[in-house]
């Protein structure tokens, strides 16, 4: 299934990879080595490179022969940027769901959305007043920063380690984290993802990245969208209903009126949604365990967004090897 995206991809690396210079790393090999480290929850690329000198699968998957030397790590993480600036991360999900909708796997009515805060690669002691870029007093390599007591808000404040970080609180019973907001659409017959997106970490990101990747899925069917709570609100309710998409949202009566009401939970379809769109936790959960982007090692937030688009990617080829059947 990888093979088949890269062969749709590869017009797309002839305009990133010069025809000049020094031979680099082949994009086919690149992608490939970017998703095992993925599959295999690889820590770093150090430790990629270090496997595949003696791991004969990884040499296989990736394309190396038994004698073929491998790469230098920081040419490695060097070339991997060029995939992380341009559009492959978008084009290789697409050629991945391509495949799932020419199995039959995808549903067109049934979907459900959901947010995760993916923690950026930056300390709160570089959370820092943006009229204020000197260093800590103390010196070294971590100095001592007390920052208690202080207010801080992402009005007055930014990272200077990663300045598209933002400090957001995922519940009232977490604590704030610098980081961005994931985004997956995923649809309900067999829990592939179907659109995702990152976006800097807001109170209201959620809601309009549901919107956003809604829009893509509205057509002539009028379409069903699951959400948790976090989904309950009227503006957003009644934006879903404008575009033909009946909400599916759970209903939040803590202190306040839900914005979903009878008509809507009366039915049977209501239950079964609410049972169903529990599965796309899996998805974050798979990202964040196995694919290791629990903490991204990159920053900004394209780089960030590409590697959460090829996580998606990941997981989708995950759940197509057990839902493909595999041929004789």
């Amino acid at each position: 299934m990888v093979n088949a995206a890269l062969d749709e991809l590869s017009p797309a690396f002839t305009k990133i990879y010069s025809r000049i210079g020094r031979p680099s790393i082949a994009p086919e090999k690149q992608l490939r080595a970017i998703l095992l480290q993925m599959f295999s929850t690889v820590r770093s690329e150090r430790l990629l490179m270090e496997q595949l000198r003696y791991n004969m699968l990884f040499r296989w998957f990736v394309g190396l022969s038994i004698d073929e030397a491998v790469w230098d790590v920081t040419v490695f993480t060097k070339n991997r940027e060029r995939f992380l600036d341009g559009e492959i991360a978008a084009r290789f999900f697409e050629s991945v769901l391509g495949q799932a909708r020419a199995n039959g796997l995808l549903s067109d009515e049934h979907f459900t959305v959901d947010g995760t805060l993916i923690e950026a690669w930056a300390s709160h002691k570089s959370f820092k007043p943006i009229d204020d870029q000197q260093a800590p007093a103390g010196g070294g390599s971590n100095p001592t920063v007390d920052f208690k007591g202080t207010k801080r808000s992402n009005d007055t404040h930014r990272s200077t380690t990663d300045p598209d970080a933002r400090l957001y609180r995922k519940s009232a019973n977490t604590t704030a984290q610098l980081g961005y907001l994931g985004h997956a659409l995923m649809e309900n017959r067999n829990g592939l993802v179907v659109d995702g997106r990152l976006t800097l970490a807001t109170g209201t990101a959620e809601r309009e990245a549901a919107l956003a990747m809604i829009e893509g899925i509205c057509g002539t069917r009028r379409v069903i969208l699951g959400a948790d709570k976090g989904y309950d609100t009227a503006d957003f309710v009644a934006e879903l209903r404008a575009r033909g998409v009946t909400p599916h949202v759970a209903q939040n009566t803590t202190n306040r009126r839900s914005a979903i009401d009878d008509r809507t939970t009366r039915h049977e379809g209501y239950d079964i949604s609410q049972r169903k769109r529990k599965r796309v936790e899996e998805i974050f959960g798979w990202e964040k365990v196995v694919g290791g982007i629990r903490k991204v090692k990159v920053r900004g937030l394209g780089h960030v967004g590409a590697l959460f688009t090829f996580a998606l990617a990941a997981f989708n080829l995950v759940r197509m090897r057990k839902l493909i059947p595999v041929s004789a």
